[in-house]
């Protein structure tokens, strides 16, 4: 028998769904699903439907809940889009129902890169060839939707968003010091990438949908071939400039250009020249600045990782991935050293 994961009420979530007008009938062959994030999502079956409840973990963050509806409200702007994304049913604002707010989604008929490749797509050079250049049409298409005529004109605060990106980042790098045993960054790198990208701001800003976490492991493909079946993890999505997007595409595939590169990708991924003309042929964004944001995404991520590496100090986390993650901090600034050198 399926063990149902803590903090989710198949009873109250089974009224719930009735209250929506949903298909009726007995929740059936649920099976908790796995993957990179640390939410609860439960794929079940009802009333000849397929649903797929995703939820914040048991030890919420203060905004949890929030999040998960800001989630929900995105997926439901790009409904009827060209932005491959799982497909909105109904989401749950009322933290009474299971202890934290949630949505339902169709389940994605795909697989995520991350986990490994189907034989199709191990065997052939050319399909992950083409999958990486479907990652970055996808991200293309999104920064191409007007957020203000979807409903989310609300939905962030682009004024002024590359201009705040340094302070935040810094901010968050230095409030790893408050964690007990982290004797502080040794990144080399982390002042002088900061400051060119504090005088090197783009002139040419246009505000977007951004989804904040774009990288291999966010993503599903689909079975058959090389297309992207869904962008996935849309939690840190806000409005803000797309092409920071594009930055952390560019930032971790493997390397054919002599460039060091901070996360692993697969074999036969396109060169950056390929994926940005890719881009370039979906977009009528300016890249002339793309540099900027594949610094800025180095910048971003590499504090990022590196606060992994603090809580690992502080025992917190395990030493291995902190030690690991730290690494991959070093990869990236040394990635960014030689875009601002």
């Amino acid at each position: 028998m399926t063990k149902i994961p803590e903090g989710v009420d198949i009873e109250a979530v089974s009224k719930w769904m009735d209250a929506q007008g949903l298909a009726p009938g007995p929740i059936e062959d649920i099976q908790p699903l796995t993957g990179g994030t640390q939410n609860i999502m439960v794929r079940f079956a009802r009333g000849g439907a397929e649903y797929v409840l995703r939820r914040p973990p048991l030890h919420k963050r203060r905004n949890s809940d929030a999040t998960m509806g800001r989630e929900a409200r995105v997926l439901a702007a790009l409904a009827g889009s060209d932005v491959p994304h799982p497909t909105l049913i109904a989401a749950c604002e009322d933290i009474d129902v299971i202890g934290a707010a949630f949505y339902l989604m169709q389940p994605i008929d795909g697989f995520n890169p991350s986990e490994g490749l189907p034989p199709l797509h191990a065997e052939s050079e050319q399909i992950r060839h083409d999958m990486g250049l479907s990652m970055a049409t996808a991200i293309a298409r999104l920064g191409e939707v007007d957020f203000r005529a979807v409903g989310l004109g609300d939905f962030g605060k682009p004024d002024g968003y590359l201009e705040r990106q340094v302070e935040r980042w810094q901010s968050q790098l230095d409030s790893y010091s408050e964690l007990s045993g982290y004797p502080g960054p040794d990144i080399p790198g982390v002042k002088e990438v900061g400051v060119w990208l504090g005088r090197n701001l783009p002139s040419d800003y246009r505000p977007g949908i951004l989804h904040g976490d774009y990288h291999s492991a966010n993503v599903m493909f689909r079975r058959d071939g090389a297309e992207l079946a869904a962008i996935v993890d849309w939690e840190l999505a806000t409005i803000g400039d797309p092409l920071l997007d594009l930055g952390a595409l560019l930032a971790f595939p493997t390397s054919s250009e002599g460039e060091p590169q901070p996360l692993p990708a697969w074999a036969g991924f396109p060169t950056r020249t390929e994926l940005l003309e890719q881009y370039r042929a979906h977009s009528t964004r300016n890249l002339e600045a793309v540099e900027w944001y594949e610094v800025l995404a180095c910048y971003r991520l590499g504090i990022i990782l590196e606060g992994s590496h603090a809580r690992a100090c502080a025992g917190k986390a395990p030493k291995e991935i902190g030690d690991l993650l730290h690494d991959r901090t070093l990869v990236l600034f040394e990635k960014a050293l030689c875009r601002v050198g």
